[in-house]
């Protein structure tokens, strides 16, 4: 029972990181329906924020972690939005495939670029302290591993999406762009900004993916390279697509199902928690392929 519930915990503790991650594809599908795949070296930036950012935060407000992930959810938001502007925008409108190749070359320079070494450098880092790492007791005889790093994983992870479904849900952009989401065309009509509304969203799911990185970094305590985004990232994908991509709940759902399944895989064997991915995502397309909460919608051809 004690090992169920270790990886249990585990497994929301990796799925809370994943959720933001998967909520940065799934508002920019939903808008857009394009597949972000510089998304996961948004998230690598945010976690090399933490790295470089972490020391200055300690010395100038003595307590780092929340000015970190502050900081590292401002640069990452400025690097979406840059993004959105310079390599999406002018090919919004030519073919889906002449935008998906250019987020697959966005992907390809960050993670290049950033392994230049006097950028980020190819070498393993250790990553800053932002806390202080100490185990939780909990009640019984279960044995339970819980570390104020796992509850601060959870809490911040939980904490950033209810601000996203409040932001989504009740406010006037949040409003606009699942207006936008429904129907571009339509809302281009009533009178909505497209342009504001497709910035917006590459301003707010990157900054979650930074906030992400920093989590990472934390948990993880080291950066092995610039390309570490890959494999969260393709994880956190598959988690939106499992979800439903494009529905925000749907995400986090897929999240988290990832990461438990991920958790408990691993503790069969270390290798099983790659393939686990991948499994899942043959399963769910081949019994549900619009995802656990998405909705099947009919082209008209």
């Amino acid at each position: 029972m004690g090992e169920f519930l270790q990886q249990l915990i585990n497994g929301i503790q990796i799925g809370s990181i994943y959720a933001l991650i998967a909520l940065g594809y799934t508002m920019v599908y939903g808008i857009l329906r394009l597949i972000n795949f510089a998304h996961a070296d948004i998230f690598m930036v945010g976690a090399y924020m933490g790295f470089f950012l972490g020391p200055v935060m300690t010395k100038i407000f003595g307590s780092a972690f929340l000015p970190t992930i502050i900081a590292a959810m401002l640069v990452c938001g400025l690097l979406g939005f840059v993004m959105e502007k310079l390599a999406y925008r002018p090919l919004r409108y030519k073919s889906r495939l002449s935008a998906l190749i250019t987020a697959l070359g966005v992907s390809m320079f960050l993670e290049n670029f950033c392994s230049m070494p006097r950028v980020f450098s190819p070498a393993f880092l250790k990553f800053p302290d932002l806390i202080v790492a100490r185990n939780i007791p909990i009640p019984g005889n279960l044995g339970l591993n819980v570390s104020n790093v796992l509850l601060l994983d959870v809490s911040v992870s939980v904490i950033l999406m209810v601000l996203l479904f409040w932001f989504v849900n009740k406010t006037l952009i949040g409003k606009q762009m699942r207006a936008v989401s429904f129907d571009k065309a339509t809302a281009s009509l009533m009178g909505i900004n497209i342009d504001v509304v497709i910035s917006t969203a590459f301003i707010v799911g990157p900054a979650l993916a930074g906030a992400g990185g920093i989590l990472y970094g934390t948990t993880y305590g080291m950066l092995a390279s610039p390309f570490l985004g890959t494999w969260p990232g393709i994880k956190a994908f598959i988690a939106a697509v499992l979800g439903g991509i494009g529905n925000i709940p749907g995400a986090v759902l897929g999240a988290y199902i990832m990461g438990i399944s991920e958790a408990f895989a691993t503790s069969v064997n270390s290798n099983l928690g790659y393939g686990i991915a991948f499994a899942i995502l043959i399963g769910i397309l081949l019994v549900r392929p619009s995802g656990l909460l998405g909705k099947f919608m009919p082209e008209k051809v």
